[in-house]
């Protein structure tokens, strides 16, 4: 099960959440799953502020400044365009608010280091919704390999897939460096995808070659400046060596992460849209794990919240990574809870993974 934060001994944790789209409705279900209240929401005008926060149901709208001078408010969620999530973040932290900061948690490395510093200084919380980590099959995957049973890391085989960009109609803010920083697709799920490759194997990315592709110079009259794939050939510590594709143009893929991870005993491929199952390979036989609290390690066990046979997906998978949240306010250290630490780990392979493409070299990843 996932930790109970509603008996923390620091009362109800009340969020404020800035921007109002997709993840924002996001982060106030999964607030409220915690045991939280969304108090206040905030979004680039009061009038679209207000009416975000009528359709979710939020006590009552304001302007970013106000949200961030709030007294009422334990714990900021930075939901906006990227560019401006670095500078939100700080200001939440200078005034003492704990933080969630969408990815990127910030378009440089540079600032992903000013991030961390301040809140280590100001002893505030900060995470980042790296949550594909809380699907209690990605668990079992990590479980398995942490304890020897796939056997010596040889190789990976991963990617992330969508097709939202397919076509040279479809706009969003991302296309612009401006609003998205200088990495699109990359930042956007190829960090997901690093995070997870980290998280599950217990290896980092010590060397990188990639290359990016831009489809389209123009998107509805939009300028693109960003890119729409990126291919990357990693070395992992243990010099396995692993291929990831990312690209927002892949037709009938809609948030295809595939994880596959092959070992010297056997292989496991964790598929998100297929979030309920582990598949693992073996040179004699090969079989499907299903998702079973009863028969699952600790660790992927406590966040399941339903009973085998009753699907869980995205949302719990994000309602977990909340309830560890305010656990950690509370001053518990949740087992694998993304921090601004992995943040920066992001911004950094983001990072040398354009200047990889941009000089044709392999670079190397600092630990």
């Amino acid at each position: 099960m996932t930790t109970d934060v509603t008996d923390t001994g620091v009362g109800t944790i009340r969020s404020g959440i800035l921007g109002g789209g997709f993840m924002a409705r996001v982060h106030r279900a999964a607030v409220r799953n915690a045991g939280g209240e969304v108090t206040s929401l905030a979004t680039s005008s009061l009038s679209s502020a207000e009416r975000v926060a009528r359709s979710l149901g939020v006590e009552r709208a304001q302007s970013a400044p106000d949200l961030l001078a709030d007294p009422g408010i334990d714990l900021v969620h930075v939901c906006t365009p990227n560019a401006t999530h670095a500078q939100l973040a700080l200001a939440a932290i200078a005034a003492g608010k704990h933080v969630v900061c969408e990815k990127p948690l910030a378009t440089t490395p540079a600032d992903a280091d000013l991030l961390v510093e301040a809140a280590a200084r100001e002893g505030v919380v900060g995470a980042v919704p790296f949550v594909y980590r809380y699907h209690p099959m990605v668990r079992e995957a990590r479980a398995r390999v942490l304890a020897g049973q796939a056997g010596a890391l040889l190789s990976l085989d991963c990617g992330y897939l969508q097709d939202w960009m397919l076509h040279e109609s479809d706009d969003d803010w991302r296309v612009q460096s401006a609003t998205a920083g200088d990495s699109r697709a990359f930042a956007d799920i190829g960090s997901h995808l690093c995070d997870l490759i980290e998280f599950v194997t217990g290896e980092r990315i010590m060397r990188l070659t990639a290359r990016t592709r831009r489809v389209f110079q123009d998107r509805g009259g939009n300028t693109v400046d960003t890119e729409d794939i990126a291919a990357v050939l990693v070395e992992m510590e243990s010099g396995a060596l692993g291929s990831l594709l990312v690209s927002q143009m892949a037709p009938g893929r809609k948030n295809a992460l595939t994880l596959e991870i092959h070992g010297s005993r056997e292989t496991l491929r964790f598929e998100q849209e297929r979030p309920e199952e582990l598949w693992l390979g073996g040179r004699e036989s090969s079989a499907l794990l299903l998702r079973d609290p009863a028969t699952a390690s600790a660790d992927s066990a406590r966040l399941q919240t339903l009973p085998a046979g009753h699907a869980m997906g995205y949302q719990d998978a994000f309602n977990g990574f909340m309830a560890d949240v305010h656990a950690a306010i509370a001053g518990a250290e949740p087992e694998g809870l993304p921090t601004f630490a992995d943040g920066r780990r992001a911004a950094i392979i983001t990072d040398l993974v354009l200047q990889s493409a941009s000089t044709n070299s392999w670079i190397e990843v600092p630990v």
